[in-house]
C-alpha cells in the first residue's frame, strides 16, 4: 500500500512471490516538502529483511518511509520493520532503521515524526536568502571517455551555469562503458544524485550531455526535478543576452529548431483532436498543430533574418567603399575579446567575466601608429560542443568574419586548457570555411602566468603576447597586425582618410 501522511491509501499494489512494481507517483507531487509525503507498507512472505531494492525505492521515490511486514508461517504478521532517509549518513548508510514493532502497537505520531525529519533536512543545508529566487542546480556528466576530460567539460558547464545566474550546489561525474539509454546514468548513481538534491534542496539537474526527449521524461518522472542539458542552458543564456533585433531573431530560431523534434505525445493535451463537426476525418492532433505553428514561425524568422542580413550586407558594402581594412576578433568565449576592443578603441562595450557576455557583433574604428586606420569587430565567442541549432542560426552574423582581411584569434593563455580551446576555434573556423583568411594569434592575460611559460608558448605557436588590461603591451600586436594588413592589401603606402 502507498499511504499519504493523512492516512489515505493512494495505491494498492499486488505483486507476486518475487517482487512488486510501484507505479509512477509523479501525479502525487508534494507541495513545499522535500520528501514525497507518501510511505510504502508491504509484506515479505519469506520473512526477509528490507532489501536493497526497498532502500533504492525509498531513495529514488523520496518516500517518507519504507516499511515491511514480515509474514509468519501461519500467515499472521510478525512485526513491522521501517527505514527512513537521514540528512547525514549514519554508519555509512543514507537511511536509518527503526526498531521493529508489532503493527498494532505503533505508538508514535507519524506526522510529527516526518515533520521533525524534514526540519532536520532543512537545517542541514539552510537556503541563503540570496539563493531563494535563483535556480539551484546539480551538474551531471556521464562519459565513456577519460574522466579528466569530463572534469574539464563540467568545469566549463559550471561557468555556463554561473553565466545563467544559476546556483551550483554540487556536481557528479560517472564513467560508463555504455550509456544507459533510459536514464543516461546508472540507477545507483541516480539514487545518489537524488539524495544530494534532497539534502541540498536542489530544484534543477543540468546534464553536460545532450539528452533525448525520452531520457528527460524518464529522469524527470523519477526525480521530480526540472531536467535540462548543456544545449538548453546555452540557448537560455543566449536568449537572456541577445540585445539586437538580429540576435533575438537568431536565438528564437535556434530555440524553435531545438524544440521541434522534442515535441512528444507524453502530455494528454497534445494528443487531443482538434477536428470537430463538419470536419472530414479526425482532423489534426494538437501535436501536429504545434509542429505546424513552429514551422510557420521558423519560416517567418528565416524571412526576417534574410532582410536583416541584406541590411548588414549593405552596411558592409558602405564600409568597403571607404577602403578600410577589417580586423575581426575571434576566440573562445570569455578570453577577453570585448575587454581588448574596449582598450584598443576606448569604447564602453559590456565586458564581463562570464561566458557569452557578448552576443551581438560590434564594430569600431581603430587608428594604428603611423597613420593606418582599420575597422575592428568583436563577435560572439566560440565554445566546445556549440549547439548546431545556434551555429546555423548565427551563420548570418558569422558571415561578418568572411569580410575580414585579418582574423585576430584571442587566446586566454592563463587557462590550463587553452590549447584545447584553440583547437575548438580552429575547427569551427574550418567548418565555417574561414580558415583561408590570414590569422594572427594573440596570447591574452599574460599578466596572470609565468613570463618564461609565455615565452615558450609564443615560440611554439608564433603568437603575440599581450594583456588587454595593459596598453603598454600593445606595441608588438600593432606592428604584426600592420605588417599582415599591408601584405594582404599589397599597398605599402596605405594611408587612411582624416580620422575626424
Amino acid at each position: 500500500m502507498i499511504i499519504s501522511r493523512g492516512g489515505r491509501v493512494e495505491f494498492v499494489v499486488v505483486g507476486d512471490h518475487r517482487r512488486i512494481e510501484i507505479p509512477v507517483l509523479s501525479q502525487l507531487r508534494s507541495v513545499g516538502s522535500r520528501l514525497k509525503g507518501l510511505r510504502c507498507v508491504h509484506t515479505h512472505l519469506a520473512g526477509e529483511d528490507l532489501t536493497e531494492d526497498d532502500f533504492m525505492d525509498l531513495l529514488l521515490l523520496r518516500l517518507d518511509m519504507m516499511s515491511v511486514i514480515k509474514v509468519q508461517d501461519d500467515g499472521l504478521p510478525e512485526r513491522i520493520y521501517s527505514a527512513h532517509l537521514v540528512p547525514t549518513p549514519v554508519a555509512g548508510k543514507d537511511w536509518l532503521l527503526l526498531d521493529p514493532v508489532v503493527p498494532s502497537q505503533q505508538s508514535h505520531n507519524f506526522r510529527s515524526f516526518i515533520s521533525a525529519l524534514e526540519d532536520e533536512f532543512s537545517r542541514s543545508r539552510p537556503v541563503k536568502a540570496v539563493d531563494l529566487k535563483k535556480d539551484r542546480a546539480i551538474l551531471i556528466s556521464v562519459t565513456t571517455s577519460l574522466k579528466i576530460q569530463a572534469q574539464e567539460s563540467i568545469d566549463e558547464l559550471q561557468e555556463l551555469a554561473r553565466a545563467a545566474d544559476v546556483v551550483v550546489l554540487d556536481n557528479f561525474i560517472q564513467r560508463r562503458d555504455k550509456i544507459n539509454p533510459k536514464f543516461i546514468l546508472g540507477r545507483g548513481k541516480l539514487g545518489e544524485i537524488m539524495l544530494a538534491a534532497l539534502r541540498l534542496d536542489a530544484n534543477l539537474l543540468i546534464f553536460d550531455q545532450e539528452l533525448n526527449p525520452s531520457q528527460i521524461r524518464s529522469i524527470t518522472n523519477h526525480t521530480e526535478l526540472r531536467v535540462i542539458d548543456r544545449t538548453q542552458l546555452i540557448l537560455d543564456i543566449f536568449a537572456s543576452r541577445a540585445l539586437s533585433r538580429e540576435g533575438r531573431l537568431q536565438v528564437e530560431m535556434a530555440q524553435l529548431k531545438y524544440m521541434l523534434p522534442r515535441l512528444s505525445t507524453r502530455d494528454d493535451a497534445l494528443s487531443r483532436l482538434t477536428g470537430g463537426i463538419g470536419a472530414r476525418g479526425p482532423g489534426e492532433t494538437k501535436l501536429e498543430v504545434d509542429r505546424r505553428r513552429i514551422q510557420d514561425r521558423l519560416a517567418k524568422l528565416a524571412d526576417r533574418l534574410k532582410k536583416v542580413g541584406q541590411e548588414r550586407h549593405q552596411r558592409r558594402a558602405r564600409r568597403r567603399k571607404k577602403d578600410l581594412p577589417v580586423l575581426s576578433l575571434v576566440g573562445y568565449t570569455n578570453v577577453g575579446k570585448s575587454t581588448l576592443l574596449n582598450a584598443l578603441t576606448h569604447s564602453q562595450i559590456v565586458a564581463e567575466d562570464k561566458l557569452f557576455a557578448t552576443l551581438d557583433p560590434t564594430s569600431r574604428r581603430l587608428k594604428f601608429p603611423r597613420d593606418m586606420e582599420v575597422i575592428i569587430t568583436d563577435t560572439v565567442g566560440f565554445i566546445r560542443s556549440l549547439p548546431d541549432e545556434l551555429l546555423q542560426a548565427f551563420k548570418s552574423t558569422l558571415e561578418e568574419l568572411g569580410e575580414a582581411d585579418i582574423l585576430i584569434h584571442v587566446i586566454d593563455i592563463s587557462n590550463p586548457v587553452f590549447s584545447k580551446q584553440m583547437k575548438v576555434v580552429d575547427d569551427l573556423l574550418h567548418e565555417l570555411e574561414l580558415d583561408t583568411i590570414p590569422c594572427l594569434k594573440l596570447f591574452n592575460k599574460i599578466d596572470l602566468v609565468d613570463p618564461e611559460f609565455v615565452e615558450k608558448q609564443v615560440e611554439i605557436y608564433g603568437a603575440v603576447p599581450i594583456s588587454a588590461l595593459r596598453s603598454d603591451s600593445f606595441g608588438p600586436f600593432f606592428e604584426r597586425a600592420r605588417q599582415m594588413v599591408l601584405k594582404k592589401w599589397d599597398d605599402p603606402s596605405l594611408i587612411t582618410a582624416d580620422f575626424s
